[in-house]
């Protein structure tokens, strides 16, 4: 049901853009004979409610519909952009949670001292910053004034050949990454404070366990929960990320066809681009609840 609510309202939104796809697809030049029989061959003449309808009926046989503009069908260019997209996100994913979760432990266990008000100022920088400013940011810097990395990311039609050029990747990654890092460290500094007041950690103390075992056996599973929550949530959030990294950076993905389709105003592919948003928002609260009642014992007996 929230698919087909998200499909239903990305539909009338992007249709009430444009009330005519043939002139979008044509250009301002075509004749309006040209426009006309062109809507009139694609359906785009009936009535909203039946172009839908018809919409509807192909995407549930696995049809996205076909772009006009680059002249392919949609699953063929979704097909080869999503993996380069994938890639970046799970590699900025993986980061975020890695450095976000020693950094809120840290901060947890060091509150109120010149470490934690540190880092706690830098995540806000970094949280505020919007992406786009943080990417020109580290282009102007690292490549323009330094010249130790390329500007561009990586151009390469696969994920292989991505992998293979692993320095132009950095920039990119680091933009995605780090704001990631600052909004995941902030929920960990918080769930660590949380559990650091609890019984069992005193208990943990009282029988003689050293500070790191506290940390490592009893404070850190408990502390990471919320973040399991936060992951899953993130999804859509670091495809929308990549929008903006990629353009930033020209990085061949889902992203930077999304920005250009937008543009060209390529209805198929944003359609289908907001319909990716929308399963990712679905399954990110699926892989989260599911990933929790593995952790937590507590839930599953819920």
């Amino acid at each position: 049901m929230v698919l087909l609510g998200i499909s239903v309202l990305v539909f009338v939104l992007l249709h009430a853009i444009s009330s005519s796809p043939g002139r979008a697809v044509l250009g301002v030049q075509a004749s309006a004979a040209s426009v006309a029989a062109f809507n009139h061959a694609h359906g785009y003449d009936r009535p909203l409610p039946l172009q839908y309808l018809s919409y509807l009926g192909s995407l549930l046989h696995g049809d996205l519909g076909y772009s006009y503009k680059l002249n392919q069908p949609v699953t063929a260019l979704l097909g080869e952009n999503a993996g380069r997209s994938a890639f970046l996100s799970a590699v900025s994913l993986v980061l975020s949670v890695v450095i976000a979760v020693p950094l809120g432990i840290l901060q947890a266990v060091k509150r109120n001292t010149v470490i934690d008000n540190s880092l706690t100022g830098l995540a806000f920088v970094l949280y505020s910053i919007p992406a786009f400013f943080l990417g020109l940011v580290l282009i102007e810097f690292f490549s323009l004034r330094l010249n130790l990395l390329p500007s561009e990311a990586s151009q390469a039609t696969t994920v292989l050949g991505v992998v293979a050029d692993p320095v132009s990747m950095i920039l990119p990654v680091v933009t995605l990454t780090a704001v990631s890092v600052a909004a995941f460290s902030r929920y960990m500094r918080s769930s660590a404070l949380d559990n650091l007041a609890q019984d069992y950690i005193r208990v943990a103390r009282a029988k003689g366990l050293t500070e790191r075992q506290v940390l490592s056996r009893h404070l850190l599973r408990n502390s990471c929960l919320p973040i399991i929550t936060l992951v899953g949530l993130s999804l859509p959030a670091l495809l929308a990320g990549n929008l903006i990294v990629e353009t930033v950076f020209n990085f061949p993905g889902l992203g930077l066809l999304f920005f250009n389709s937008l543009q060209k105003e390529d209805y198929p592919v944003l359609m289908a681009y907001s319909l990716i948003v929308g399963v990712l928002t679905v399954l990110g609260n699926l892989v989260a609840d599911v990933a929790l009642a593995f952790t937590d014992p507590r839930i599953r007996l819920h």
